[in-house]
């Protein structure tokens, strides 16, 4: 079992060049050995693209990636033991307990930030392409593909989006 900074030390080697360690918690990775549920000492790391669980082992690593994009909750308790950690993702939930190193506050709302982020600049890019989904829609009416009754529906319904 490596300490904290020893894992944080380690990690690095497994980042992209262009990724940088924003914030880091330290505790017990829940997970599975042999079928059985099991925990692993490591550290979980944030970064721009994603979170990333690390272990050191006696003979190797164990790492664990995940993308902060596919990430559609995240949730931080607090209990005698230490902190807790639990993120889920379409058909997969990864969680650290026993968090008493480093600062997983500020790793669950760093993620949470880019999360809302993400949301608005999905909204935004559906809203900025609208005008262009109904200049497509006008183009389509003048070279009679569509009648005005179909064109002045979807603009309708296009327009309700906004």
């Amino acid at each position: 079992m490596a300490l904290y900074s020893t894992n944080l030390k380690n990690v690095k080697e497994h980042l992209d060049d262009s990724e940088n360690i924003t914030f880091s918690c330290f505790g017990a990775f829940e997970t599975k050995r042999f079928g059985k549920d099991s925990l692993r000492n490591g550290v979980f790391v944030a970064t721009e693209k994603r979170i990333v669980f690390y272990a050191k082992k006696m003979f190797g690593f164990e790492l664990e990636s995940f993308p902060i994009q596919n990430i559609s909750s995240i949730e931080m308790s607090k209990g005698l033991w230490g902190k807790k950690i639990k993120f889920m993702m379409s058909g997969n939930t990864a969680s650290m307990k026993l968090i008493n190193q480093g600062e997983p506050e500020n790793l669950v709302n760093y993620v949470r930030d880019i999360m809302s982020s993400s949301n608005l600049e999905t909204k935004e890019d559906i809203l900025n392409d609208i005008p262009i989904q109904i200049k497509n829609l006008s183009n389509l009416r003048d070279e009679g593909i569509i009648s005005d009754e179909e064109f002045s529906t979807k603009k309708t319904e296009l327009l309700s989006r906004i």
